[in-house]
């Protein structure tokens, strides 16, 4: 059994935005989460929801150049995990995003990745500027 009242672990990573930065982040934040001991419904949430706030900060934000910075930082404490992906982008208008719920978008080949985060964290926040988002699960443990 793990010991819940380990110590907190943070980290911070700053990574070009290329596809295998995805990779490093994940790594480090599902073996943070192994050693408090979570079960394979958290993992799968978490790597999900981290998937695709990186993928977007990548795609989106910075338009797949690879000059251009990502920086993701996470904290493991007591019952709970808080991401922190910002890119160096301009930003964007959350109630712009189409509803890919709607028939409209139900065929479109993106636009799921913020719903997907949503769903399965328990809190999505964006900064005002729109190019960092914050993603919370709780009761990890």
């Amino acid at each position: 059994m793990v010991d819940a009242e380990q110590t907190a672990e943070q980290r911070e990573f700053v990574l070009p935005s290329v596809p295998e930065s995805r990779e490093t982040v994940e790594r480090a934040v599902m073996e943070a989460l192994e050693r408090r001991g979570c079960g394979e419904d958290v993992l799968f949430a978490v790597r999900l929801a981290l998937e695709e706030a990186v993928v977007n900060a990548i795609r989106h934000g910075n338009k797949s150049d690879p000059n251009k910075r990502i920086c993701v930082s996470y904290l493991v404490e007591d019952a709970r995990i808080v991401i922190s992906v910002e890119d160096e982008g301009s930003g964007f208008d959350l109630d712009s995003v189409p509803d890919p719920t709607a028939e409209e978008n139900l065929e479109a080949d993106h636009g799921r990745g913020i719903l997907l985060m949503r769903v399965y964290m328990d809190e999505v926040v964006y900064n005002e500027r729109g190019n960092r988002v914050t993603l919370t699960k709780m009761g990890i443990m």
